[in-house]
């Protein structure tokens, strides 16, 4: 079976930017379902390299989790218990 992400000939496949290939999805601090694609686990917003955005919607993206953790749409860390 063959990987997905790996071209045999050619190295790694090129990220797509989910934002310039669809033109129905927008980037809005108001949707924290969108947003959480773009934050780990922990809570710290994903780079660039790995979520495959362009830099202009990476951009736009920081913003937009920020604005949604000031108005505790999405949260700033996860607890962690001990």
């Amino acid at each position: 079976m063959r990987n997905p992400r790996f071209d045999g000939r050619r190295g790694r496949r090129r990220k797509v930017d989910r934002f310039l290939a669809d033109k129905s999805l927008v980037i809005d601090y108001k949707d924290p379902s969108i947003l959480k694609y773009f934050i780990t686990g922990r809570g710290k917003i994903v780079p660039r390299r790995v979520s495959g955005l362009c830099a202009k919607n990476q951009r736009k993206i920081t913003t937009a989790i920020k604005r949604a953790r000031m108005v505790a749409l999405l949260p700033f860390t996860t607890v962690k218990a001990h």
